[in-house]
């Protein structure tokens, strides 16, 4: 052998184990980690029947930012010390972060500004106290009964009663909607009557008793998903009910109440993206994780559409998001 040939057959295996260094393992080129991110979501519902573009925008954004989501509901209807304590539990279980749909937003808000959070949390409503809260994220809700409100003026005669359906003045931000609402129609010189929703027939014996003798026509707007979907199947469920309701309206997007303003049992609805709204929470509780940021509010639009606007691109995009 000639002295390059010995040089060759010395260096090819040098080469070979190289090369399979390379390829097979990190000990030269370190393989860079995905960080993967265990984010809580804690809904104000046992089911998440009326969180449909919600979930699909948690979803998009868990997907492209690496999230390993936790969907959670409460076991009881309306407790907000429970959820509280499920924030506690996935706090201490390892969660980098929690996104918070608040049950009752004042006492949620009174009662996390004593609490000591171990991670940033993002609430979907309006921003608290606590120094962890770092985004708030939701529409203006006084403007969204403003924006109902002025509806009902505007597509009915003044003087005629108008009765508000809700599943209670403290769950949800049901008392900024209402008291926006409120406002626009006394000022239109309409009539209010509130209806709390205090038991499973509430709704329903209101209605039956428009249909006594000397009953009156009135007008309803329901400014909550629950109350309005409950109201819009007892009208759908009898043909006399509708001739003694003057207009259905109210406020929410989920699909069974967009078919029902399709088919004409609500007149009218007041919208916001929630698709939007579930892609952000996700977007922000990972920025808060990651590097942290200021405390921001972030408002969503609210729109007012009737069934002629369904078929609007813009609107197609808001109401039914791609999954």
């Amino acid at each position: 052998m000639t002295k390059q040939e010995k040089i060759l057959w010395v260096l090819l295996p040098v080469v070979l184990v190289i090369l399979f260094l390379l390829s097979s393992t990190d000990l030269i080129i370190k393989e860079k980690k995905t960080e993967i991110y265990p984010i809580s979501v804690i809904i104000s519902d046992t089911s998440d029947d009326y969180f449909g573009n919600f979930r699909k925008g948690v979803d998009k954004a868990a997907e492209e930012y690496n999230v390993d989501v936790s969907f959670l509901t409460l076991y009881e209807k309306g407790d907000q010390d429970q959820q509280l304590e499920l924030v506690k539990r996935e706090i201490n279980d390892g969660a980098s972060a929690v996104v918070l749909v608040p049950v009752k937003p004042e006492e949620c808000a009174r009662k996390m500004d004593d609490m000591v959070l171990n991670c940033p949390a993002v609430i979907v409503g309006n921003l608290i106290p606590n120094e962890r809260v770092k985004s708030g994220i939701a529409p203006d809700f006084e403007e969204q009964g403003r924006l109902l409100g002025q509806a009902i003026a505007r597509e009915n005669s003044p003087g005629k009663p108008v009765w508000i359906f809700m599943d209670g003045i403290d769950y949800g931000y049901n008392r900024e909607i209402y008291s926006g609402a409120e406002s626009e129609l006394k000022n239109a010189g309409f009539t209010v009557k509130i209806y709390k929703k205090t038991m499973g027939e509430t709704f329903q014996k209101a209605i039956e008793g428009l249909v006594y003798p000397g009953g009156e026509k009135v007008i309803i707007a329901a400014i909550d998903a629950k109350s309005l979907d409950e109201t819009a199947e007892i009208i759908a469920g009898s043909p006399v009910y509708g001739s003694y309701v003057d207009g259905l309206y109210g406020v929410g997007s989920t699909t069974r109440l967009l078919t029902d303003l399709d088919n004409g049992v609500i007149k009218g609805l007041v919208v916001s993206d929630q698709f939007d709204a579930g892609y952000r929470s996700i977007e922000k509780a990972v920025e808060s994780v990651h590097r942290g940021f200021e405390k921001e509010q972030i408002i969503l639009d609210s729109y007012y559409i009737r069934r002629e606007d369904l078929r609007e691109s813009k609107f197609e995009k808001i109401l039914y998001p791609i999954d």
